[in-house]
């Protein structure tokens, strides 16, 4: 254990987390995505795992320590509902809620088309996989930067 860390971010995550750059890609998956097939074509080349939890618990973890993007451009998406893109399904609103806990209110998930979805992450820094059962519990995140202190 490490103090001030969420215990769900494991050592594999937290080394991939912090080796991304500004304005590379993270995908959260849900277990029914696929994940390792997709994992194996990112940067990283292998699928990482936050075990047990929800997409909404993973998510809260990951940007307990992650930089979203400025709002100047989006850096939340969400995978649209097949036949029913502008539908927000219960795992998204969650995931959405946990981007407004962090970041506020300015920063709305767009909609990513399915298999669209699967091409953007294939070019993704890293795919995280967690225990989510609900469908559509799939997420592109961008990574931002930290400003440095004043002084």
């Amino acid at each position: 254990m490490l103090k001030n860390i969420d215990p769900a971010l494991n050592a594999d995550v937290l080394h991939a987390l912090r080796s991304m750059g500004h304005g590379d890609t993270l995908v959260v998956t849900d277990t029914n995505f696929p994940s390792d097939a997709i994992a194996r074509q990112t940067r990283l080349g292998k699928l990482l795992s936050i075990d047990n939890v929800s997409a909404a618990r993973a998510i809260r973890a990951i940007l307990s320590v992650l930089p979203l993007d400025t709002p100047l451009q989006p850096a939340a998406g969400r995978m649209e509902v097949m036949g029913a893109p502008e539908e927000v399904p219960l795992v998204q609103r969650e995931v959405q809620a946990e981007i407004d806990r962090v970041e506020g209110e300015g920063t709305p998930m767009y909609g990513i088309e399915r298999f669209a979805f699967y091409e953007a992450a294939k070019k993704a820094y890293c795919v995280i996989t967690t225990g989510e059962t609900r469908f559509y519990g799939c997420f592109l995140f961008t990574k931002g930067v930290i400003p440095p202190q004043a002084g």
